[in-house]
């Protein structure tokens, strides 16, 4: 089973920026979503985390070792990162919904963080046969994962809704992916 867990609330999720790359740590709610998504999950085989101090420090919160693989890092949103959201232009979020190969400028596309998501998970699939492997990651690899698991292309992501210290679940056998649970977060009821 591949476990995928977005990282816990930062200020700039706080604020309504976009983050992208800003390597920043969680804030004090942060940590107690990354500690109950931790109990939710439980002990598991592998700890896979993106580099980034939002999703280490999520990872950490398992209590066990975290091998830290740069594919699940977050979209390179370029000039655009710490922007607030609501100063992206109408037409710009239409053209980005429209094109997987719109580039913020200095960032990346969905389309080359779609590939780079898909040869993670491809190289994980195996193994998620027969062990429990957690990803902490973000938001847009997550969603890459579930279109992976969905067999379709990134365009699913723009319907998509993937809360803070959310948790999906990802069947795998050796020839296919199952979307099994998503976007689960009855364990942060009360944070």
């Amino acid at each position: 089973m591949i476990i995928l867990l977005r990282h816990g609330r930062t200020t700039a999720n706080a604020n309504g920026l976009l983050q992208g790359r800003l390597d920043l740590q969680l804030d004090e709610l942060g940590q107690r979503q990354a500690q109950a998504a931790a109990a939710a999950i439980g002990p598991v085989d592998r700890v896979i985390a993106s580099p980034l101090k939002r999703a280490q420090e999520t990872a950490a919160a398992l209590g066990q070792s975290v091998e830290t693989d740069e594919r699940f890092i977050e979209l390179d949103y370029g000039d655009w990162e710490a922007k607030p959201v609501r100063d992206v232009p109408a037409e710009t979020w239409a053209e980005w919904r429209s094109d997987l190969d719109f580039r913020p400028p200095g960032g990346e596309t969905l389309n080359e963080l779609g590939r780079r998501v898909r040869h993670g998970l491809t190289d994980l699939a195996a193994d998620a046969v027969n062990q429990n492997i957690v990803v902490v990651s973000h938001v847009s690899p997550i969603k890459a994962s579930v279109a992976w698991a969905l067999g379709t292309d990134d365009a699913t992501t723009w319907r998509l809704f993937l809360g803070q210290a959310s948790i999906c679940r990802i069947a795998t056998t050796l020839d296919s992916a199952r979307l099994i649970e998503f976007n689960v977060t009855a364990h942060l009821d009360g944070l």
